[in-house]
Order: structure tokens, then C-alpha cells, then sequence
């Protein structure tokens, strides 16, 4: 892991930007030391999606978290997969079309970034882990779902997990949920218009964890309440502290 930048914020959090090989990244810590991690997830386009995943990082550090989130394979700056941009298109052409989304292009767009990115995700955490600052627990928070469906069943230093509900999944990843065991937290926009709202509720049916909870919502795909920030950091505050 190399440091390329850092900087203050006005609240005091130490924002800064990282490579891990090719694996572009941002780490912010509160003051306090050894903290607390949270691995940010988002849907990719990091310097698109910086405003929101630097607003839950904020709000984390003022908990006494630290955060990080990486770029996803193929997004951003990243090469692109010809094979992901034809399977995205595809879907695209379905959603503009009011059709269904058919699981095979599914499974050619989320498959390949679930492989990548999983692994891509452990070896981050190696590296974050052992910095001084940063202690464990460690807590995953976001979206791509699929990843996060991944991460809770192989990578074993997550004790929790917060998921969004607001992406598609490939049919294969509905057994890997059966063997979730951690807690959860789903977040659910009901009316979210790129979602398959049944099966976001399948899935969580799936997942095979003594404590999961779902928070549905009205409204649209960021449409997610104020409030959800305060009821997942009451959620992290019970197992990861």
C-alpha cells in the first residue's frame, strides 16, 4: 500500500488517497487510534460517487471509525472489460424497455465483478490492517450487494455487515447468502427503479443469519432516509465495539 496524498478535513478526519497495485483507494481515520474499520462499498465511478461515500466515512469517524473504499475492477480510471460494457448494455436496453432483466445477462455482468472484486477487497484489508491505527473489528457497509454477499461468507474479520439492496443478483450468489451467518442490516428502497424489489426480498430470505434485519423505505434509488445514518451506526455500534 502507497500513500499519494492526504489531507485535514474540517472535522478533523485524515482523508487519504492510496494504491495497492493497481487497486486505487481512500482511507479516512478519526483521531483516535487503533480504531474501528468499515469497508465503504459503493457501485463504482469513485470520484462520481466521493460526495456520498465521504459523507458516510464523516459520519463513521465522528462514531470513532475508520473507513476506506476502493475503486471496483473496471470502473473509474480502471481498464474496462468488453465483455462487462456489452453485458451492461444489454441491460440497460432491457431497463429502457420495461422488460425483464433476463439472469444470464446478470450473471455476465456481476459474476466476473464479484470474482475480481472480492478478492481485491481481502488483500486491501490485509494491508489496512496492518497499519497501527487501525484495529479490528471490521464492519462492511454498502453496495455492490453481490460483493457484500461474498465478503460476509469468506472473508472471516467481517463480524458485521450493513447491505444495500439497490443492485442486481446473479442467482448463484442466493446459496452463497444461505451460509451468512453474521449480523445484518438490509436497506431497501421500495420504489427503486433499477431493483428488483421481490428479488431483494428473496435474497434476504436467503441469508442464513440468526440476527438480519430489513429497513424498508419509500422512494427511489438514493432516496435512502437521513435516519438510516443513525440507526446503522447504532446497528456497528453493537458489533463492532
Amino acid at each position: 500500500m502507497r500513500f499519494t496524498s492526504e489531507r485535514r478535513l474540517d472535522d478533523g478526519v485524515l482523508e487519504r488517497k492510496f494504491t495497492l497495485g493497481e487497486i486505487p483507494g481512500i482511507l479516512w481515520t478519526p483521531g483516535a487510534a487503533p480504531a474501528p474499520l468499515i469497508l465503504l462499498g459503493h457501485p463504482g465511478g469513485l470520484t462520481t460517487m466521493y460526495a456520498r461515500v465521504e459523507a458516510r466515512a464523516r459520519h463513521a469517524a465522528a462514531d470513532g471509525y475508520a473507513s476506506a473504499t476502493i475503486e471496483l475492477p473496471g470502473c473509474g480510471d480502471r481498464p474496462r472489460s468488453a465483455a462487462a460494457e456489452e453485458a451492461r448494455a444489454d441491460l440497460r436496453r432491457a431497463v429502457a424497455a420495461g422488460e425483464p432483466v433476463d439472469g444470464e445477462i446478470v450473471d455476465r455482468l456481476v459474476l466476473p465483478l464479484v470474482e475480481r472484486a472480492v478478492p481485491e477487497w481481502r488483500a486491501t484489508l490485509d494491508a489496512l490492517l496492518s497499519l497501527p491505527e487501525i484495529g479490528g473489528p471490521v464492519g462492511y457497509s454498502g453496495g455492490v450487494i453481490a460483493i457484500g454477499v461474498r465478503l460476509a461468507v469468506f472473508e472471516p474479520r467481517i463480524a458485521a455487515a450493513i447491505l444495500f439492496a439497490g443492485s442486481f443478483v446473479p442467482r448463484a450468489l442466493f446459496e452463497e447468502a444461505r451460509r451468512v451467518a453474521i449480523p445484518l442490516l438490509v436497506l431497501l428502497q421500495w420504489d427503486d427503479e433499477g431493483n428488483d424489489r421481490q428479488s431483494a426480498l428473496d435474497l434476504f430470505d436467503a441469508f442464513g443469519s440468526t440476527e438480519k434485519t430489513l429497513h424498508a423505505n419509500m422512494g427511489g434509488h438514493t432516496g435512502v432516509p437521513r435516519f438510516e445514518g443513525d440507526d446503522a451506526a447504532r446497528f456497528l455500534s453493537r458489533h463492532l465495539t
